[in-house]
């Protein structure tokens, strides 16, 4: 990771800091869970656990992540509840950083319709915010993680794909699983602009739909 996109970082930091503003926050802060593992446990390999990604845009294709319900069940579980009521569908990859991660979920204010980058990665889902479930997991290529705000009990509905390794993310993120297909697309998504911290202006790269792969 070069100097440069660290600072890029320090950038996403202070805008994830304010997608608080548009999330139901728990009442009561829950307690972190910091745990390991590896996909070989609890079968993780179900077609249940496995989400596919209809990508439109610069990086048209199917991606699959294998979701790990081992690591962050909570977290999981989410994603597989917002997958199953259509809410990923048309939402936007509205922060795209080179060389670092591409990031979405915002069913809020990342329609497609409409999209409008200042309000895009503001909000999360009407559900509320998630208790951290850390690992000891390496964010490398293809890593997803959950976004949150500088609270790390925020998560919420909004999640990142990593384009390259930022070991200085370990521990700091939730960490729901990895491409297991279709890296190419995801490395195809089309960048932000590096002088706004990744936003994309217009015509952003979306979700067409989002699935639970044991639906299909």
């Amino acid at each position: 990771m070069s100097k440069a996109q660290k600072k890029l970082f320090g950038g996403f930091i202070a805008i994830l800091a304010i997608l608080g503003s548009g999330y139901l926050f728990l009442a009561n802060k829950p307690t972190q869970v910091v745990v390991g593992g590896n996909e070989t446990t609890a079968a993780v390999s179900a077609d249940e656990n496995i989400l596919v990604i209809e990508i439109a845009g610069e990086g048209a294709g199917t991606v699959e992540i294998l979701m790990r319900p081992d690591l962050a069940p909570l977290h999981v579980e989410r994603i597989k509840e917002l997958a199953r009521s259509g809410a990923y569908d048309g939402i936007v990859f509205h922060r795209v950083i080179d060389g670092f991660m591409a990031q979405t979920g915002d069913v809020e204010f990342g329609k497609l319709e409409g999209y409008d980058y200042r309000m895009s990665g503001m909000g999360g889902s009407d559900l509320p915010n998630l208790p951290a479930e850390f690992s000891n997991i390496t964010y490398v290529e293809g890593i997803i993680g959950m976004a949150r705000s500088n609270d790390p009990d925020s998560a919420n509905s909004q999640f990142f794909i990593m384009f390259d390794d930022a070991g200085f993310l370990d521990g700091q993120y939730t960490v729901i699983g990895r491409v297991i297909s279709g890296m190419e697309f995801v490395q195809a998504i089309k960048r932000g602009d590096s002088g706004a911290n990744g936003s994309v202006f217009e015509d952003p790269d979306y979700m067409a739909t989002v699935r639970v792969k044991s639906d299909l």
